[in-house]
C-alpha cells in the first residue's frame, strides 16, 4: 500500500492573485492522483476580496473597467478545466435572476440596474470575488484542506530542510513547503517632500492626508466650507470627488442637454448646456485641484466591448513582433515599437475622420491612399515616413481637424489664462467636450486614436515582458514618458465623471490651479499653497491639503514588514536596469526569473519554493494592477488579457510537480 505525499503551501495575499492561485492549485491538484495539499491563506483581509475590494465599502467607488471585463476563472482551454467559478459577467447576469441569499439591499439594488456595459461598483466586484471563494470552498475535492489565517504575516525565512517558517502577526509560526508572494497594494514611504508637509501640517494644525487606498481614508475629517486642496487628478481624484460631494448628500440632476460633438480635433465651444446639474448639500468644502496637465484624465468612449470594432492594429502587430524575434533583436521602444504603434493611432484618426466627417478632407480617396503609403514601414528610410505622413495631411485635411496627439495629453499646455475664471472656464469646455466625444464612441476620431493606444497597450503588455526590449528603452521610453501618456488617455474614468466634474465646477464647488503647479507650505499664514505658471492669479490657499494618489507600487520604498525582511535577509531584491549612460537604476519591481516566476536573492541565487504574482512583478511585467480580462464575444483576443491567470496556473503546477 503506498503513501500519500502531503504538500503544504501558504499562500500570502488573499486578494484576487492569491485567491487565482488557490483557485489554480484546486483544478491542477485533480490532475495529481495520491497527494495531499493544505493551504494556509494569509491575509489580515477576508479572503477573495482582500483589501481593495471589500465589499463593504461605498458604492460611489466604481471599477474603472465595465461588467464584462473582468474575471477571477480563466477561460483558457490549454489550462486544468476549474472545478466552479464564472466571469463577473455571466455572474451579475445570473445573480438579477436568482440572487444569493446572502445579498444585502444595497447590492440587490445596484445589480438590478447594473448592465454588461456599466461601470461596477468595487464592492460588487468584491462580492463577486468572496461569492465564487466561497462556492470554490464548498466544493473543495478530497485530498485538500484550506486554513485562513486573518492576520498578516510579518517573516518568511527558509529552514534546513528545505521547508519555509512564516510568522505571523501576534506570534504565530507556520512551517511549510512553498509560500506565494501574492503581496497586493501595499503601503509605501512617504518620499522626502511628503514627509515635509506632513510634518509641517502636524507642527501647524492643519490636515495633511497622505497617498492611500480611497477606501482606507476617513473622508469625514475633510471640514465643509473650507478649500481643499486636492493633488492628482487620475483615477484617485474621482474618488476623492465622490466621497466629498455626492457622499455628503450632492446630487446630480439630468439638465435634459444631451450630449453633443464636435468636429475633428478642435474644441467645442463651452456655451453649450452641461447634460448634468449638481445640487449641493452645503456640506462640500471647496475642492481645488491641481495636476501637472492641469486637467484630469480623458473619459472612455462609449463601446460595446473593451476593445473598438473599427480599430484594428496594422504595424504593431504580433507578426511585428515575430520579425524582430526572428532576427535575434531586442527592439527598443523609442526607435522600433512605438514608430509602429504611432501609424496605428495616425491610421485610426484619419480613417475615422474620412468616414465620420468627409466634409473635413479633400479628395478622401488620394489621401487615404497617400496615408496608407506614407505609412507603409517599408515606404520611406527611417524618420522620413512622419514627413510624408505630414505632407499629405497639410495637402488633404483641414487645420482645425489635424490630430495633435500631444495636445491630447495636455490640452492646456503652452496656454495662458489671465485668470482662474478662465482656467475654469476651459477646463470645463475641455470636459464637456471630452464627455461628448466618448458618447459619439467608435465615430469620433480623437476617441479612436485613443482606441489604437489602448488596442497596442495590449500587444505591448507581451512584447516588454520577461526583459523583451533593452533596459534602456524600458526606463527611459516605456516608464520614462509613455506609460503616463497612454493613461491619460487610455485609462480614465467612465464619461459620467467627467460630466460630473464639469457640473461641480460650474456649481461653483470645485475649481481648478493650472498647468505645471508648485506646491508649498506658508508658514506665515499657515496654510498650504499652489501656483501655476501659466495662470496670472496669486496662489491659493487651503488649511486642508489631499494627496490624491496611491500608494508608490516601488518595492524599494514599500512600509510592509514582510517585504522588509525579505529585502534585509537578501531572499529578494529589486531588479536593477542599467540606463543608456550605463547607469544602475532601481526599478519599481522585484528582481525575478521565469517561469513560473521566482525571485531573486541578493546573492543572485533563486531560493526553490518561493514564488511572486501581481503588482511586484512591475519591474519584468508592465501593467501589473488590473484585473484579468473575460474572453469577449467580439473584438481581439489579446494573449496579455488573461496573463496573470497563466503566472498563478504555473506557480500552482510547480508547486505541485506537474509538467510544465
Amino acid at each position: 500500500m503506498g503513501t500519500s505525499q502531503s504538500i503544504r503551501t501558504a499562500l500570502i495575499g488573499a486578494g484576487p492573485r492569491g485567491t487565482s492561485v488557490l483557485e489554480r492549485l484546486i483544478a491542477n491538484h485533480s490532475t495529481r492522483s495520491g497527494t495531499d495539499l493544505h493551504l494556509d491563506v494569509i491575509d489580515p483581509y477576508p479572503a477573495g476580496s482582500g483589501h481593495v475590494w471589500q465589499p463593504e465599502q461605498s458604492r460611489l467607488y466604481l471599477m474603472n473597467t465595465q461588467s464584462f471585463y473582468p474575471t477571477l476563472i480563466p477561460e483558457d482551454p490549454a489550462l486544468a478545466a476549474p472545478l466552479v467559478g464564472t466571469t463577473f459577467d455571466r455572474w451579475r447576469a445570473v445573480q438579477k435572476r436568482r440572487p444569493l441569499p446572502s445579498l444585502t439591499a444595497d447590492e440587490l439594488a445596484e445589480l438590478a440596474s447594473l448592465g454588461s456595459r456599466d461601470f461596477p461598483s468595487r464592492a460588487l466586484y468584491g462580492c463577486y470575488l468572496r461569492s465564487t471563494l466561497a462556492e470554490l470552498l464548498a466544493r473543495l475535492p478530497d485530498g485538500v484542506t484550506i486554513e485562513f489565517h486573518q492576520t498578516s504575516a510579518t517573516a518568511v525565512r527558509p529552514s534546513n530542510d528545505g521547508t519555509f517558517d512564516v510568522g505571523l502577526a501576534g506570534g504565530g509560526q507556520l512551517t511549510v513547503d512553498s509560500v506565494v508572494l501574492a503581496l497586493g497594494h501595499l503601503e509605501s514611504r512617504l518620499n522626502a517632500e511628503q514627509r515635509e508637509l506632513r510634518d509641517s501640517a502636524a507642527r501647524l494644525g492643519l490636515l495633511y492626508l497622505p497617498p492611500a487606498a480611497p477606501a482606507d481614508v476617513d473622508w469625514s475629517a475633510v471640514p465643509a466650507g473650507e478649500p481643499v486642496l486636492v493633488r492628482g487628478m487620475g483615477l484617485n481624484f474621482f474618488d476623492v470627488m465622490g466621497q466629498i460631494t455626492e457622499g455628503r448628500g450632492g446630487k446630480f440632476v439630468e439638465t435634459g442637454a444631451g450630449t453633443g460633438a464636435g468636429a475633428g480635433q478642435g474644441p467645442v465651444s463651452g456655451s453649450g448646456h452641461s447634460p448634468l446639474e449638481y445640487l449641493p448639500s452645503g456640506q462640500e468644502p471647496f475642492i481645488i485641484a491641481a495636476s501637472r496637465r492641469g486637467t484630469p484624465y480623458r473619459a472612455k468612449a462609449t463601446l460595446d466591448a473593451y476593445y473598438a470594432s473599427s480599430v484594428s492594429l496594422r504595424y504593431l502587430t504580433e507578426e511585428a513582433l515575430a520579425r524582430f524575434v526572428a532576427t535575434g533583436i531586442t527592439p527598443g521602444f523609442d526607435h522600433d515599437l512605438w514608430p509602429l504603434l504611432h501609424r496605428d493611432v495616425l491610421w485610426a484618426y484619419y480613417s475615422t475622420l474620412v468616414r465620420s466627417q468627409p466634409d473635413t478632407v479633400d479628395r478622401q480617396d488620394e489621401f487615404v491612399a497617400a496615408l496608407e503609403d506614407a505609412l507603409h514601414p517599408h515606404s520611406h528610410a527611417a524618420g522620413a515616413w512622419e514627413a510624408a505622413v505630414d505632407a499629405s495631411i497639410r495637402l488633404h485635411v483641414r487645420p482645425g481637424c489635424r490630430l495633435e496627439l500631444p495636445g491630447l495629453a495636455a490640452p492646456l499646455a503652452g496656454r495662458n489664462f489671465a485668470s482662474r475664471a478662465d482656467l475654469d472656464a476651459s477646463v470645463v469646455d475641455y470636459l464637456l467636450d471630452d464627455a461628448r466625444r466618448s458618447a459619439l464612441g467608435e465615430d469620433d476620431p480623437v476617441k479612436m486614436a485613443i482606441a489604437a493606444l489602448h488596442h497596442g497597450r495590449a500587444v505591448l503588455k507581451s512584447a516588454v515582458a520577461d526583459g523583451g526590449i533593452t533596459d534602456e528603452s524600458w526606463v527611459a521610453g516605456l516608464r520614462g514618458w509613455f506609460e503616463s501618456f497612454v493613461e491619460g488617455l487610455a485609462s480614465g474614468p467612465p464619461a459620467q465623471r467627467s460630466e460630473q466634474l464639469a457640473a461641480l465646477a460650474r456649481a461653483g464647488v470645485v475649481s481648478f490651479v493650472g498647468p505645471d503647479p508648485r506646491f508649498g507650505l506658508d508658514r506665515r499664514s499657515g496654510k498650504f499653497t499652489a501656483v501655476s505658471p501659466w495662470v496670472h492669479d496669486g496662489a491659493v490657499e487651503a488649511r486642508t491639503m489631499i494627496e490624491a494618489l496611491a500608494p508608490a507600487n516601488r518595492v524599494g520604498v514599500n512600509a510592509s514588514p514582510l517585504l522588509q525582511q525579505l529585502l534585509a535577509d537578501g531572499l529578494v531584491r529589486p531588479r536593477l536596469m542599467m540606463t543608456a549612460e550605463g547607469a544602475p537604476v532601481q526599478s519599481s519591481g522585484l528582481d525575478v526569473r521565469p517561469h513560473p516566476y521566482r525571485p531573486v536573492g541578493a546573492n543572485g541565487s533563486v531560493t526553490r519554493g518561493l514564488y511572486v504574482l501581481g503588482l511586484q512583478l512591475s519591474a519584468t511585467q508592465w501593467g501589473t494592477a488590473i484585473a484579468a480580462e473575460a474572453v469577449q464575444q467580439h473584438g481581439p483576443v489579446y494573449t496579455s488579457g488573461q496573463r496573470t491567470l497563466r503566472d498563478a496556473d504555473e506557480i500552482a503546477r510547480h508547486i505541485l510537480g506537474l509538467p510544465e
